[in-house]
């Protein structure tokens, strides 16, 4: 008899939930405490390290050592740039090598069949030998911008023979690779340097 009250006491409690672990106990982390501030600024400082002396070159022995240029004219002036125009230059000369002109521009054909074809960049210089020697010189030019950026540089010269006493020529001095910005131009170097 007892079973039968036994039985559903039993199944009752096998339905009931299971009791419930105690929860872990919460921990409170705090943040560490700020130190105390130092009582002298300097200490709170790291210390600067001393600088380093850039690294300077040996010099060269004397042998090595670049001669000055001898026998050689040179000059060099920095002038106002127009793009496509002549640009007469007054007073530069170099051992009685007078610079007369210079010209900038692209060299495009304007005959049939070759109309519009691109022949380069160049900027043309024209020089008088005043002098009563023959001279043989070349040329540097550097084209720069507003803001005195160097948007292009060409170099020539004399090629074989040279430029005779009394008598004007002109060369071509070539621009490659840097080219585009050269009409934006504002002012350009030329220099001038004889070899003779």
């Amino acid at each position: 008899m007892i079973l039968p009250l036994v039985l559903p006491l039993a199944l009752g409690l096998a339905h009931q939930a299971a009791p419930k672990e105690p929860e872990p106990p919460t921990e409170v982390v705090k943040a560490p405490e700020a130190p105390a501030p130092a009582r002298d600024a300097a200490a709170k400082r790291p210390a600067t390290p001393a600088p380093v002396p850039a690294p300077q070159a040996a010099p060269a022995p004397a042998a090595a050592q670049a001669a000055p240029a001898q026998g050689l004219g040179f000059a060099s002036f920095r002038l106002p740039y127009t793009w496509n125009a002549m640009i007469p230059i007054q007073g530069a000369e170099v051992d009685g090598l007078r610079i007369e002109s210079i010209f900038f521009n692209k060299r495009e054909a304007n005959v049939w069949p070759l109309r519009g074809a691109d022949f380069g960049t160049r900027a043309q210089v024209k020089v008088t030998n005043t002098s009563s020697k023959n001279k043989i010189p070349g040329f540097a030019v550097a084209v720069f911008d507003a803001e005195d950026r160097l948007v292009g540089v060409a170099t020539g010269g004399t090629k074989v023979g040279s430029v005779g006493a009394g008598t004007s020529e002109t060369f071509d001095l070539n621009f490659h690779q840097v080219l585009e910005r050269l009409p934006k131009g504002t002012t350009f170097v030329l220099s001038v340097e004889l070899t003779n």
